[in-house]
Order: structure tokens, then sequence, then C-alpha cells
């Protein structure tokens, strides 16, 4: 909106936004362990639903009270319990994110950002797994992992805390995020958000929200570009 302060930083979720998409690392998972789709919808939306009720095994997870040794016992439990087959509980988790890539798209639009002068961070809920600290780290500040702060989104309390580190208004960050649950949660803050379901439509988003609250009422995102490959390789000396 046109009473909305410029746009002084964005906020991107990690996995299934700086990553190809986590449905389809969790499908060859879920091949590979032979495990019902179904089975894992119903774990899923008992732990992490909306009707959910606070504390399950994800959420704990998520604020890294839960090892995740133990959060593997439980998962492997409760999908043996519906679907019936034997699942290894020992590296679970590894198996379920071992699909994900880096969205080569996606770290160029935050660079772009950066070098057009808007502050870049990352807030990720995070389920025991590694990041690329180092890539991570050089390029968004602040980094802020569900897991290391004892928090987790969607609730207000971790949004809090990063425009906190911001040194921000919620009015002036937009948020990224590829669950809707999360953005939910970022607007409730009174941040601006995006749903991401591709790096098109998100760099179209982000511009359109720059430019509605730019004083000059244009965005310094172009095209994405051309030097970014379509196979999802990330571009030399990345």
């Amino acid at each position: 909106m046109a009473d909305d302060p410029p746009v002084a930083a964005v906020v991107f979720d990690y996995g299934g936004v700086l990553t190809t998409p986590v449905r389809q690392s969790i499908a060859a998972w879920l091949e590979h362990d032979s495990i019902e789709p179904a089975s894992f919808s119903r774990t899923l939306k008992a732990w992490l639903g909306r009707r959910a009720p606070e504390g399950t095994p994800i959420h704990l997870l998520e604020t890294g009270e839960l090892p995740v040794a133990e959060f593997e016992r439980l998962f492997a439990a409760e999908l043996v319990r519906l679907n019936g087959t034997p699942v290894d509980p020992v590296g679970v988790l590894d198996r379920f994110f071992a699909g994900l890539r880096p969205e080569p798209r996606m770290y160029a639009l935050a660079e772009e950002l950066r070098a057009c002068g808007v502050r870049v961070a990352l807030l990720s809920n995070s389920w025991g797994n590694d990041y690329p600290r180092e890539r991570l780290e050089s390029l968004f500040d602040p980094v802020v992992i569900s897991g290391e702060v004892g928090l987790r989104k969607p609730l207000p309390t971790i949004f809090e805390l990063t425009l906190d580190r911001l040194g921000l208004a919620a009015a002036q960050v937009v948020f990224v995020d590829d669950a809707e649950p999360n953005v939910v949660g970022a607007r409730a803050v009174g941040m601006r958000a995006v749903l991401h379901t591709d790096s098109a439509a998100t760099r179209a988003a982000l511009a359109q929200l720059h430019q509605a609250s730019s004083a000059r009422g244009r965005s310094p995102l172009g095209p994405a570009p051309s030097a970014v490959r379509d196979d999802m390789t990330p571009p030399r000396g990345e």
C-alpha cells in the first residue's frame, strides 16, 4: 500500500524457499522407505496441523527441546503404527531431507536485494537438519534458527525476535515462506509477507511490494539474472 514504509529488509525461510520444494524430497523418502503417503500425512496433520495441540514431537523438535534421536524413534514408531511397515528410525530425518537442493534463483534474488540496499535475513524452523552455515551467514544477517533460540514459527515470539535482531519495525520487513501458517503468523505481528510458490512469483511479489512503498514508485528488482541456470546448479564460485 502507498502508506507502507519502504521495504528495509526481506526475511527468507530456508527449506522450500532457498531449496527445491520439500514435498519433492518427502516423496522420494516415502518411496525409498516404502511408506504410504496417507500414513505420513496423518502423522503430519496430528503433529503439525492447525488443530494439533501445543507440544507435539514436531513442535519440541523445532524448538530444540527434543533430541533428534528421540524424535526419530517416536516418528518411526508412529509411522509403523499407521503404515504397518517397519521404518528404520536411525537417520530417518537425513533420508527425509536427502532430496533437497539449493535453489540458485532465490540466492541470486537475496544477493540482488542486498546489493540494492535491502537487508536480507533468514528465519527457519529446524528439524535437526544441517544448514550450509558458511554460505548462509555470508549473505543473511541475522540467521535465526528455531532450535537455537527455543522458539518456532508461526508463533509471534520468533518473528518478534527476528525483528528485534534486525532493529526494524514490522511494517518495514517482508517475510517469505512456503507454508501458509507461517505467512499468516508473520502478518499477525505486522510484517508484510509473501507465500512462496516459485522464484519468479516471489521475485514479482517482492518487486510489487517494493514499488508500492517506494517514494520513487519503482522497484530495483528486474528480471532474474540470465546467469542463473535452469538446472538448479548453483552459480560458479558458490
